[in-house]
């Protein structure tokens, strides 16, 4: 029993500390406990540890971890990969051959089922090209979104890259290139989230989210009627009819009657709140028409706001643009309606800053009173990462559906 207790705590610290990783530094949690816990774990304990380094070993120690750290977060390599395929197949392993006797033919399908799909989705996830911008590809990139004038303006060049930086997209400091609608970078499939693979990488959350739910349900299912043959009035249930001490006494001698299902299970069962929580997250970026990397940079907006730093104004509806600057994009039913600034005095944007629009600059306060140019609706933004690079019926040499055909939104913000 002591083993037990030692795997289950370790799979609870495990399992909250995934949680505080992954979803601590997001700007909903910034100012929660989940926050403060990301920032005490990544930002001042390991500043403390720093100064105790600094004065023992003058640095020697955090030099070495440094550059270890650098190469596990900054370098391509398969390591996070190959662990989570091991987790799987591990798990797979402790837990499918011990209980597949015991399985009906209908069961049996829906497990083999949802056992391949994660590792296909993985596979399509790393194998496909996330986005990856070149020369010879750059002019389409350029023309695949417009610029909405608030986060993405044009003329903006990619230093490392060496060319104007098309809209929505972001260089990688890991994959070392510059990334269409990028995401974000994902350690767990080895390569960035963007144009390309983004519907792979939904449909890999999706799966997973699927597999652990099943298989902690099905788990805690083939448990429950293991522990049934010895205790006959055992009900998951029902915990106050056995007490909650009994109760739990009850669990930990089924997990130990089949020690692989049971730690395997509810692994299973505490991983499934965090994948369906990154789903939920993904998918609620999608139906506010954004992605991470763009939900960071409205995070700043609103700061700025909240601060009076930022400021509008209206954007022409006949306006001239340079063709290699800001390309036309046919494909995108809208245009922007209004330039989006902020300032580091509180002062309105200085009349020698190269920006588009014409009228005097408006101050706002809510991030409710800008558009976000690139939220068409949940189906038409779904359809966008699923159907990559579908059309809205405009040729490359028609110009783009007049503004106001489809109605802009703000509740990314």
């Amino acid at each position: 029993m002591v083993s037990l207790k030692w795997a289950l705590t370790f799979i609870f610290v495990v399992s909250f500390g995934v949680f505080v990783t992954f979803f601590g530094r997001l700007p909903a949690l910034r100012r929660t406990p989940i926050g403060f816990l990301h920032r005490l774990i990544w930002i001042h304990i390991p500043n403390v540890l720093l100064s105790i380094d600094n004065r023992l070993t003058s640095g020697r120690i955090s030099k070495s971890l440094s550059r270890f750290s650098h190469f596990m977060m900054h370098d391509r390599h398969p390591t996070i990969v190959i662990f989570f395929l091991t987790l799987m197949i591990g798990g797979e392993y402790l837990y499918l051959p011990s209980v597949w006797h015991r399985l009906g033919l209908f069961t049996k399908l829906t497990v083999t089922i949802t056992v391949f799909l994660p590792y296909l989705f993985l596979y399509l996830s790393c194998a496909i090209d996330p986005g990856y911008i070149t020369r010879e590809n750059h002019a389409y990139h350029m023309r695949l979104y417009p610029y909405d004038h608030a986060n993405f303006h044009p003329g903006a060049e990619c230093n490392t890259c060496g060319f104007l930086k098309p809209p929505r997209s972001k260089h990688c400091s890991v994959c070392k290139r510059c990334i269409a609608k990028a995401d974000h970078h994902c350690i767990f499939i080895n390569s960035c989230v963007g144009y390309g693979n983004q519907h792979w990488f939904i449909l890999l959350l999706v799966s997973t989210a699927i597999l652990c739910t099943y298989g902690g349900l099905l788990g805690a299912s083939l448990l429950s009627s293991s522990i049934k043959e010895h205790f006959v009035q055992w009900s998951p249930w029902s915990p106050r009819k056995h007490g909650w001490g009994m109760y739990v006494v009850i669990w930990g001698w089924g997990i130990q009657t089949n020690i692989g299902l049971g730690i395997t299970a509810l692994l299973a069962g505490l991983t499934a709140p965090l994948v369906w929580g990154l789903l939920i997250y993904t998918m609620y970026l999608v139906y506010c028409g954004t992605t991470t990397n763009e939900s960071f940079k409205w995070s700043v907006y609103k700061d700025d706001m909240e601060d009076g730093y930022a400021f509008r104004r209206r954007m022409p509806l006949k306006r001239e643009r340079d063709p290699v600057r800001e390309p036309i994009c046919p494909r995108w039913p809208v245009e922007p309606e209004m330039v989006l600034a902020a300032t580091e005095d509180g002062k309105p944007p200085p009349a020698h800053m190269a920006l588009a629009g014409e009228g005097e600059w408006e101050r706002v306060w809510k991030l409710r009173d800008v558009e976000n140019l690139y939220d068409l609706g949940f189906w038409d933004n779904m359809g966008d990462i699923f159907v990559v690079d579908y059309g809205f019926g405009t040729s490359a040499d028609e110009p783009p559906v007049e503004r106001g055909t489809r109605r802009r939104r703000t509740k990314n913000k």
